[in-house]
């Protein structure tokens, strides 16, 4: 019998997590399960529930924000409370930073569940929605992040 590493577990215990958000509303914004969320709520979310409370402070943003600055918040705030993964590493249980176009900010994220379904808060969905990471989502991986406290 295989026993799950520490890391195996932790990172179930993360997919379990994400999974616990499919349904919930898109809201613009929002962190809270089942009421709403955006993809950067998703993830903030998930991160609570692990970490008790958000890494930082997040001020108000619009729909547009990375396009505005030009800045890669997003990658950034990611570098800073994360451990980068190379993507040829993802694993379920990562958090996956997107870009839309390669000559803009990443400004979309959602988790890597199994090797190759992703699960977001997509806006067009409406919802937390799992889904395959199809070519085009693959193609837009801006970076790859695991949550730590791996125990």
């Amino acid at each position: 019998m295989v026993r799950p590493s520490s890391d195996e577990v932790f990172r179930a215990a993360i997919v379990a997590e994400a999974r616990g958000w499919i349904g919930t509303p898109y809201r613009h914004q929002a962190s809270l399960k089942g009421i709403g969320a955006d993809c950067i709520g998703l993830v903030r979310g998930v991160w609570r529930a692990f970490h008790g409370e958000d890494p930082e402070p997040l001020p108000a943003y619009s729909g547009d924000w990375a396009e505005t600055t030009g800045e890669e918040t997003l990658l950034d705030a990611a570098h800073r409370h994360f451990t980068a993964v190379p993507v040829a590493a993802m694993r379920p249980g990562d958090v996956l930073v997107f870009r839309w176009r390669p000559s803009l900010p990443a400004k979309h994220c959602g988790f890597l569940v199994e090797p190759e379904r992703l699960l977001h808060a997509y806006q067009s969905a409406g919802v937390v929605a799992e889904g395959w990471l199809a070519p085009q989502w693959r193609a837009r991986i801006a970076g790859v992040f695991c949550l730590p406290g791996r125990a």
